[in-house]
């Protein structure tokens, strides 16, 4: 495997100790949030985005280490392996350069070349392979037999190629060279399924389409797989045969004579019947991975920023889950979220209670003491905001249009029945939407990622590579906020390190039964947490007011003993300490420095214990919509109008222009100068200034620009 460390080592331009130790660790249960935040000394500051590139590697580099002992194995019964054999083997770097090696020795079923074999006809092949015939007629002759079921000379010359033709397709530098052509020269090309040009209108786009495949971008390589599954398309992936044809017969063919000819029309069929399909299905397989890989990196990057989108804060909110017919479902809830009354307003049509529904809202807002509204940004979410707008209150009330994809599968979902049992879903949905609010992250985990609405094509890629990356990507932003002991969900402590659904089932019956935790050491009395879950979750887990201070820190419990240290050699108490911001220029740190602990461990402590609990997340800010546009039809090309980014994809990003209609900024309309990456841009939850540049009301498209109005 030392192989494997050097070549992951070489591709992420880390070093190769590092690569062993973050290996080591991960090997022996460390989480990617503990390595990244508390073994930064021990991988030299291996940041969580570089931890998770090294496992995925290292997963591969296993997989290819299983794959190669088991072609190992394979081979030692069969009575096939030597020593050179094993030593290919364990120098390649790829399953395919191993299964190239394998596929000589591979049992197959009755090939025509097995068939031809077993007429008697590898001698003829060899012949012909010799080039050293002068009559080939009157050698193939030689192999006609009644017995032997070879009636004539055509059909022994036939079996020979069939022969030659399995040999040249399991030549490893043949299919070395030949998969380098796919690689790099391939055209995928797409036509329409005879029949379907109308049933599949929607992907008439690609009806006559090709492209260099390596070129094809992600989300128009999944686009197009999702037509040929479903029926509509029919792809082609290959480079031109002629090419490979030729460079066969220049390398295999060293004169001209009778055997050339048969050795050309084996080398046309080598290619045509066993190569070139072979191949093909494993560079779709690549484009597919490839695809899969960007698309998954899309979706964690939107989530990651949604996660981690500013809360609100401990304010007592009014959230409201709009709608028509049956009205608008209202809910107060506490600076906690928890809910105070719920109730029902019909200010829309059909029932059009404007007035009642305005003096109800404005009663709540008062008899709650509520600071902020959420209003649900789907079904009659446009309509509610510029009712709320209407009401006048005694006070400053903010009123926050809240993403509310999602909202409907949690309130259906058996943590929202559980918490809920007597409520239905509209009210259970009304409360997710205003707790989205006060903190998206503790909402946004009880809901499975794939229906937070942030995704491209999620629903075509590699399902259990996705929901791996998505997880991870949770773990990650929920570490990195950190969470309080005593008011966490089971969904959110199930998410921090070391902890998972089992002890996080735990740690909230042991709170029910015994109340709130007083420090972290009281963990470990929780069923099932010991000391290896204590280590990898204990510094994300905060208690406030609690019996030590360093609890409602992210300093770990097993660096407390420095933190004493620090308060001894300055002569104060530990609380003197938190707040301190000329506690760093006023310490001698190597009078601190041990085998264990070292400068930059200290160096995070000390700025820990300056902004104790320091929370990652940027500020709230209040946004505001343009109130004269309410619909579709407000809005035409020329328009200059102010949104914000709800989804970014590998060809641009929606954006949110206070409507129900997301509008299309494409990526070669985000800046004047060429976007690769509409993600180098642009952020989830960003507010912009766009140009409208097209509408479309009948198929409620809306196209936007940002040339001339980005700014870096």
């Amino acid at each position: 495997m030392r192989n494997s460390v050097k070549q992951i080592a070489l591709s992420l331009n880390i070093a190769e100790w590092q690569i062993d130790k973050a290996i080591e660790l991960l090997s022996n249960g460390a989480t990617i949030p503990f390595i990244a935040r508390y073994r930064k000394e021990y991988t030299g500051e291996l940041t969580d985005i570089q931890l998770l590139e090294i496992k995925r590697d290292w997963d591969r580099a296993l997989m290819l280490d299983d794959r190669k002992k088991s072609v190992i194995k394979l081979l030692e019964e069969l009575n096939l392996l030597t020593a050179e054999l094993k030593i290919k083997i364990d120098q390649a770097i790829t399953i395919a350069e191993v299964e190239d090696i394998y596929l000589p020795y591979k049992p197959k079923r009755k090939t025509r070349a097995i068939i031809a074999r077993d007429k008697g006809l590898e001698p003829l092949a060899k012949m012909i392979m010799s080039e050293n015939l002068t009559n080939i007629e009157e050698a193939a002759s030689k192999f006609v037999s009644q017995k032997l079921n070879v009636t004539d000379i055509e059909e022994a010359l036939s079996g020979a190629r069939d022969i030659i033709a399995e040999w040249i397709n399991e030549y490893q530098w043949v299919r070395q060279k030949l998969r380098s052509q796919f690689e790099k020269q391939s055209i995928l090309s797409s036509k329409c399924s005879k029949g379907k040009e109308e049933e599949g209108a929607k992907y008439n786009a690609w009806f006559d389409w090709s492209e260099r495949a390596n070129k094809a971008p992600s989300h128009r390589i999944l686009a197009m797989y999702r037509g040929e599954k479903e029926g509509f398309l029919k792809l082609k992936i290959e480079p031109d045969k002629e090419v490979a044809i030729q460079f066969l017969t220049s390398r295999l063919i060293k004169k001209d004579g009778p055997s050339a000819v048969q050795k050309k029309l084996a080398i046309i069929d080598a290619v045509k019947r066993l190569i070139f399909p072979t191949l093909e299905t494993e560079i779709r397989a690549n484009l597919k991975e490839k695809a899969d890989e960007t698309s998954i990196k899309v979706f964690g990057d939107n989530l990651n920023q949604l996660l981690l989108a500013p809360p609100l804060g401990q304010k007592r909110v009014l959230a409201i889950d709009p709608g028509f017919r049956t009205g608008c479902k209202l809910v107060c809830l506490d600076k906690t979220g928890k809910l105070l009354h719920n109730d029902t307003i019909y200010p829309h049509p059909p029932q059009r209670e404007t007035t009642m529904a305005m003096k109800k809202i404005n009663n709540l807002v008062d008899s709650h003491n509520i600071e902020a509204i959420a209003i649900g940004n789907g079904t009659a979410g446009r309509e509610t905001e510029i009712l709320i707008e209407r009401i006048k209150f005694k006070r400053d009330i903010i009123a926050v249009s809240v993403n509310e994809d999602g909202a409907s599968v949690y309130s259906a979902s058996a943590a929202a029945r559980e918490e809920f049992p007597e409520y239905d879903i509209t009210v259970r949905g009304a409360v997710s939407i205003g707790r989205r609010l006060l903190d998206p992250l503790a909402e946004l985990v009880k809901i499975d990622p794939k229906s937070i609405g942030v995704g491209q094509y999620q629903h075509d890629v590699n399902q259990k590579s996705l929901k791996q990356s998505l997880q991870s990507t949770v773990e990650i932003c929920v570490n990195k906020v950190g969470v309080d002991l005593n008011t966490a969900s089971k969904e959110l402590l199930t998410y921090v390190s070391g902890l998972g659904p089992k002890i996080a089932y735990s740690v909230i019956d042991y709170r029910n039964n015994n109340g709130n935790f007083n420090n972290r050491n009281e963990l470990l009395r929780v069923p099932g947490l010991g000391k290896k879950a204590f280590e990898q979750a204990a510094g994300f887990l905060r208690i406030k007011n609690g019996d030590n201070i360093l609890d409602s820190t992210a300093v770990h419990p097993e660096h407390y003993e420095v933190v004493y240290r620090i308060a001894r050699n300055k002569g104060v108490k530990l609380e003197q300490l938190i707040g301190d911001k000329e506690l760093k220029s006023t310490l001698n740190l190597d009078r601190f420095i041990d085998d264990k602990i070292g400068i930059v461990t200290l160096n995070d402590i000390l700025e820990e214990l300056e902004k104790p609990g320091r929370d990652p997340r940027k500020k709230f800010v209040t946004f505001k919509y343009d109130s004269n546009i309410k619909t579709i039809s407000d809005i035409s090309p020329g328009m200059k109008l102010n949104g914000t980014v709800t989804n970014i994809t590998a060809f641009g990003a929606f954006i949110n222009l206070g409507i129900h209609e997301s509008a299309l900024l494409h990526k070669s309309q985000i800046a004047n100068e060429y976007v690769s990456n509409p993600a180098d841009y642009l952020r989830i939850n960003q507010q912009v200034e766009v140009v409208v540049i097209e509408v479309d009301i009948e198929r409620k498209r809306i196209g936007l620009s940002m040339k001339d109005v980005y700014k870096s």
